[in-house]
């Protein structure tokens, strides 16, 4: 129940649009996660660990770190949109999944409402031929429109469609007043607090990802999933 809510806000796509032409003078870079995706898969940073528009890295490493690159004060609706989420903030990328792209069905760490912390999109360019599954559910999410969605679960995207596909990403700190619009749109806070049941070849791909981070803590949530296969 928990995979993905859609939440109470709509945007207007021609402010967004006149935002995202300002952002489309400046370079894109490409995806790090090469293994994740084919085709072409970049972002651009409106916030980031260093300021920087170019360091597209969404770490969990608190919301005292990040800090707004010079790009979001040129975006005066982008900047007004993150101010209506009354609480922290992370990363804020615009990504951009270009037509025959795919991203690679994956899972993400620490990146569901009960981690204490929630990723939203907002579509800002799409096409009926991209195709976002989350927990093997397709999630049709359409231009201004605003979704949480449980990236701990696995989670892939098609755009089969000859237009870029870009969202508005926001990283958030979930505190009170996240806590009351999730609970608005029928967040199931009973549900949370359940362990999700991972198949086996979500195991073994949760393992590969956390391999690449090379941590202690991910190195014991490795003994952790192998005792469970």
């Amino acid at each position: 129940m928990n995979a993905f809510l859609k939440l109470p806000f709509l945007f207007s796509e021609n402010r967004l649009l006149k935002d995202l032409k300002h952002c489309q003078s400046y370079s894109f870079t490409s995806h790090f996660n090469t293994n994740d995706y084919s085709g072409n898969w970049k972002s651009i940073a409106l916030r980031s660990l260093n300021g920087d528009m170019n360091q597209i890295y969404a770490h969990s490493s608190g919301a005292h770190n990040y800090k707004n690159t010079p790009l979001l004060d040129h975006c005066p609706y982008f900047k007004e949109i993150t101010a209506l989420f009354e609480c922290e903030k992370e990363s804020i990328r615009l990504l951009n999944l270009s037509p025959n792209s795919k991203i690679k069905e994956h899972t993400d760490h620490n990146l569901g409402y009960e981690d204490r912390s929630f990723r939203v999109h907002i579509p800002i360019t799409t096409n009926r031929d991209v195709h976002f599954y989350i927990d093997h559910q397709e999630v049709t999410m359409t231009v201004g429109e605003c979704w949480y969605g449980n990236f701990n679960l696995p989670h892939r995207v098609e755009n089969n469609g000859t237009t870029d596909r870009i969202h508005l990403i926001i990283d958030c700190i979930r505190n009170k007043w996240s806590d009351q619009l999730f609970a608005e749109v029928g967040y199931d806070f009973v549900a949370e607090n359940q362990p999700h049941q991972y198949s086996k070849v979500t195991k073994l791909r949760m393992i590969e990802e956390l391999k690449t981070m090379n941590t202690e803590g991910s190195k014991t949530l490795i003994d952790h999933l192998k005792l469970d296969l």
